[in-house]
C-alpha cells in the first residue's frame, strides 16, 4: 500500500465540512484513494449503466440523498469521473448548500467541468485538489533506480508491476486506448489522424520550447488547431505547461514561449515507441524532465502558491528550472553527472548576478551526497530534491 501525501489534505478538508474535487489524469490512483473512505453513496460514471441513469435523470441524486436516514451525520457522497455527467453538479451544489450532503468528486478532465455553471459557483464550498503520479517521497521504499524512473515513469500500477514486458504493454495501452481514443472522443476531436500525429510530436517535443507553427507544418493542420490540441492535453492533465521567466532587470532578451511536459515519462516514451537503450545525452534530457515533473508535484503539495519557470535568453543561455517562492527565485540546473564541474554552474552564477531575488542555487545530479560548489551554489542528489523547498 502506497500512502499518498495528498490524503492528509483530503482528510483535513472533509473534517472542516468541505467537499472535495479531486482532479488528476487517469490511473494516478484517484479511485484507489476514494475507496478508502466510508461513503453513503458511491457512483462510478465509468460504468455505462450508472452514467446513463443520471444523464437521463440528474435529479435522481437528490432523491437518493434525501431518502437516507442518518442521525448526527451529513452523508458522504462519492462520484468518480464526474465530468462524464457534468449536469449533475447543479444537484450537488444544491445538496452542499442545503447541508444535506458532503461530496468527494473525482475527474480526469477539466474540459467539460469548465463549461458547467455549477463548478464556477462551488469554490468556497468545494476544495479543489490535484492528484499526480507518484513522487519520490511516496515510492522511496521501492528502491527504484533513476533509469527505471526516466524510462517507465511513476504511475502507481506501472511502478508496482515487476514484469518489464507487462509494464511496456500497460504503458502502450495507456498511450493508445486512453490518449489517442478516449481523449479524442471526450474532446470531440474529429481529425483522428491529425490528433494521433500531434500526440506523437507532443511527446517527442516534451521538455522543449514549443513552436506551434513548426508542429502545424509537420502535421498539416493550422497552428491554432495545435494550440487547441495542447489545451486539450492540459485540460485532461496529461501535459504540464511551464512558462518562461520573462521578467528581467537587464536589457537581455529572453525567450517568452512556453514548454510542455508530458505528465509521465513512461507514457511519453511509449507514445513515440522509444526504447530504453539510449545515449547519455538522451538520458540527461529525460532526467531534466523528471526533475521538472518532480518539482511540479512537490510545489502542489508543499507550496501551492509557488510557481515553476524556466529561463532562457535568445542567444541560448539558460537555466533549466526556476522556482518562484515567497518573492525569491531558486535557479536549478539538472546534470546527468555524478561529480558536477565548474562549467556546470556558469549559468547559475550569471542568473544570480542578474536577479537579486536569487540567493541560493542548485545543481540536481546523481552525486552521492550534497556538495558545495561555490558560494550559495550546491550540488544535490536527485533523491534530496525536496530540500529545495
Amino acid at each position: 500500500m502506497i500512502v499518498r501525501k495528498l490524503r492528509s489534505q483530503v482528510d483535513k478538508a472533509l473534517d472542516r465540512g468541505k467537499s472535495i474535487l479531486l482532479l488528476g489524469p487517469r490511473q494516478v490512483g484517484k479511485t484507489t484513494m476514494i475507496k478508502t473512505f466510508s461513503s453513503d453513496i458511491y457512483l462510478n460514471f465509468m460504468r455505462t449503466d450508472v452514467r446513463q441513469a443520471y444523464e437521463n435523470n440528474p435529479a435522481l441524486l437528490i432523491g437518493e440523498v434525501e431518502a437516507l436516514k442518518i442521525k448526527n451525520k451529513i452523508p458522504l457522497v462519492i462520484i468518480d469521473e464526474v465530468q462524464k455527467v457534468p449536469q449533475i453538479l447543479d444537484n450537488a451544489q444544491y445538496l452542499i448548500d442545503e447541508k444535506k450532503a458532503q461530496f468527494i468528486l473525482t475527474g480526469s478532465s477539466a474540459r467539460k467541468l469548465k463549461k458547467s455553471k455549477a463548478i464556477n459557483l462551488l469554490p468556497g464550498r468545494l476544495v479543489s485538489l490535484h492528484l499526480d503520479p507518484l513522487m519520490f517521497s511516496e515510492y522511496e521504499r521501492l528502491n527504484k533506480t533513476i533509469e527505471e524512473l526516466i524510462f517507465y515513469g511513476s504511475l502507481p500500477g506501472i511502478m508496482l508491476e515487476n514484469d518489464y514486458d507487462a509494464k511496456e504493454q500497460d504503458l502502450k495501452s495507456y498511450a493508445v486506448t486512453y490518449l489517442e481514443e478516449e481523449i479524442r472522443a471526450e474532446s470531440l476531436v474529429r481529425n483522428f489522424v491529425g490528433f494521433a500525429k500531434f500526440l506523437r510530436l507532443a511527446a517527442l517535443e516534451s521538455g522543449n520550447i514549443v513552436n506551434f507553427t513548426r508542429i502545424s507544418q509537420d502535421i498539416g493542420v493550422s497552428h491554432t488547431t495545435i494550440s487547441e490540441y495542447y489545451q486539450i492535453l492540459e485540460d485532461c492533465m496529461v501535459a504540464e505547461r511551464i512558462e518562461a521567466l520573462a521578467k528581467t532587470k537587464t536589457r537581455r532578451s529572453l525567450v517568452k514561449s512556453a514548454k510542455y511536459l508530458i505528465f509521465d515519462l513512461g507514457v511519453r516514451r511509449l507514445c513515440i515507441n522509444e526504447g530504453t537503450k539510449v545515449t547519455d545525452e538522451r538520458k540527461g534530457q529525460l532526467f531534466e524532465q523528471f526533475v521538472g515533473l518532480e518539482l511540479i508535484r512537490l510545489l502542489r503539495i508543499n507550496a501551492p502558491l509557488a510557481k515553476l519557470y524556466f529561463w532562457r535568453t535568445l542567444n541560448g543561455l539558460e537555466v533549466d528550472w526556476v522556482v518562484e517562492k515567497e518573492n525569491k527565485l531558486i535557479p536549478i540546473e539538472v546534470k546527468w553527472v555524478v561529480n558536477p564541474k565548474p562549467k556546470d554552474i556558469r549559468h547559475l552564477k550569471l542568473f544570480m548576478s542578474e536577479y537579486d531575488e536569487a540567493d541560493i542555487a542548485y545543481v540536481i545530479c546523481r552525486s552521492a551526497r550534497k556538495i558545495k560548489l561555490a558560494d550559495n551554489i550546491f550540488a544535490l542528489p536527485w533523491q534530496e530534491l525536496g530540500e529545495i523547498l
